[in-house]
């Protein structure tokens, strides 16, 4: 069965909590357990030191025998809860709470029970330490969580303190610390197993409680996300059947209704593609009609005598120049396919834009003085050589020009403006003629798009140009936009990257093309 984005987050997230409230649990119960040990270690020393004080020193001073010793190990043993050993300095166990050493000065060990064991045993203690361990060091101060090899039922606490005692030395006259033995107490860890128990059950129930409230926070975010993601491939799923009219009916301002917005202007266009398909063919099909009908109509003519032979010369020239606009819009179309197929091929050099301007400006003089429109040059730029196909970009400045003189009416002006912006030239072209819709802005760029409404009686173009110039600045890593009002004109804005060197040309605005001078 397959599973949900929700059911693979609910699982990861409650693997995620579970994984994490386990290592917090051990990790406090280790150091739990570990500092209540630390803690039952440093106490069982203290007692070890006060019974060394108060009852070993009476005993080494013949003062108790090892049975006395054992009976007030007893007593410790009631208020310890624990299991007390005394071992010499020889190694042999001489005193504990289940048993003693009647006469460990003179080697003849007798074991008694005593009356109360404190502690569970498996099995009695042999006479000396080291038949448990050899290597067993009386001397050092340590501690083991452990059976003591054996002897007890249970794991105990065993606490090893070696016992120091000041001894009077005549022959030196000083007084010196002798070591007797240790004392090896042993105790339970019901206690601390007791309060682990009890940190369990209080870790566990908080970290229930945190796990349900997370997975209602969690039905919560799911409801505000996961169900319009899911919505969304819904959507999506009926725009992949052909249904654009869906919609995902959400209207959010964080980023799943952006990508809703997104989705639904993206079905608009889908649904549009019919129509940009059948606009398409009635371009191309017109472009390609208009100039064939008029070649067929002419020759005919010549062909069966209706243009009398004087008059031929002429028409010929018509059916010429109609024949090169087919030729032009023929090879728009193999420009345009390769462009958007591979992109297109350039050498770049550098060269002075300002020079591309007036190269270009000089085609459309004529054009200008006929139309009266001005065409005025603001150039800011310390700088404006720059690094491009210069033959490339010189199409891109005779399209744009064209494009802006074809709308431009007769009085009015175009501006070509440059200012640097950091290691780029911003040139914009912008002028004063009937503007666009924001609709038509958003199409230009198409391939055979033409505003009829704006061209007025202009239908010579091909519909091609703001297509190919789009696609020579993309290859370039430029951008170019446009901005539009109507009635008050068009701005088109590219740039391109500033060579190394610098350029001469710079300063205050010139009139490149001024019909009214």
């Amino acid at each position: 069965m397959q599973r949900s984005a929700l059911d693979r987050i609910y699982l990861t997230f409650l693997i995620i909590l579970i994984v994490s409230f386990g290592f917090l649990i051990f990790f406090i119960s280790f150091f739990t357990r570990r500092s209540l040990i630390m803690e039952k270690k440093t106490t069982l020393t203290n007692e070890s030191n006060l019974i060394a004080a108060q009852v070993l020193s009476s005993y080494m001073n013949g003062e108790l025998d090892a049975e006395e010793l054992s009976s007030i190990f007893n007593y410790y043993s009631d208020t310890l809860s624990a299991d007390i050993w005394y071992v010499d300095e020889q190694g042999r166990i001489v005193a504990t709470t289940n048993y003693f050493d009647e006469e460990a000065k003179t080697g003849s060990a007798k074991l008694a029970t005593a009356t109360k064991p404190s502690i569970e045993i498996a099995k009695k203690p042999p006479r000396t330490i080291y038949s448990l361990n050899p290597k067993y060091d009386l001397t050092r101060n340590m501690y083991m969580v452990s059976d003591f090899y054996g002897i007890y039922s249970d794991n105990v606490i065993s606490v090893n303190t070696p016992i120091y005692l000041n001894q009077y030395n005549p022959g030196e006259n000083n007084v010196k610390s002798v070591n007797c033995g240790a004392l090896i107490i042993h105790t339970t860890t019901d206690d601390i197993n007791t309060m682990m128990t009890s940190i369990y059950s209080i870790s566990f129930i908080p970290c229930l409680v945190i796990i349900i409230i997370a997975f209602l926070l969690l039905q919560i975010v799911s409801f505000k996300i996961i169900r319009p993601i899911k919505r969304l491939a819904e959507v999506a799923q009926d725009y992949s059947t052909g249904d654009f009219d869906a919609k995902t009916g959400i209207h959010t301002k964080d980023e799943i209704g952006q990508l809703a917005d997104s989705m639904e202007y993206m079905a608009s266009e889908l649904s549009k593609l019919e129509e940009y398909r059948h606009d398409f063919i009635s371009n191309i099909s017109h472009d390609f009609r208009s100039p064939l009908t008029s070649i067929r109509g002419y020759v005919t003519a010549i062909q069966d005598g209706t243009i009398p032979p004087e008059k031929q010369e002429r028409y010929l020239g018509i059916v010429l120049d109609e024949t090169n606009r087919l030729t032009k819009l023929t090879q728009g179309l193999l420009d345009l396919n390769r462009l958007e197929m591979y992109g297109p091929y350039l050498k770049l050099t550098d060269f002075d834009f300002i020079e591309i301007v007036i190269s270009s400006l000089n085609t459309f003089e004529i054009k200008c003085i006929d139309k009266n429109v001005a065409i005025y040059l603001n150039n800011h730029a310390e700088a404006t050589v720059v690094t491009a196909d210069k033959t490339k970009i010189q199409q891109v400045v005779y399209n744009l020009l064209d494009n802006a003189l074809k709308f431009t009416p007769s009085g009015k002006n175009i501006y070509i403006n440059i200012v640097e912006q950091g290691e780029k030239l911003r040139i914009s072209i912008k002028d004063e003629g009937i503007g666009m819709s924001e609709e038509t802005q958003k199409k230009i760029w198409t391939r055979f798009y033409k505003d009829d409404t704006s061209r007025g009686k202009d239908k010579e173009g091909t519909g091609l140009g703001l297509a190919i110039t789009k696609e020579i600045i993309k290859a370039h890593n430029e951008t170019i936009t446009v901005s539009s009002t109507e009635g008050k004109g068009s701005e088109f804005v590219f740039t391109l990257p500033k060579a190394a060197q610098d350029a001469t040309h710079s300063g205050e605005t010139q009139i490149l093309v001024n019909p009214k001078s």
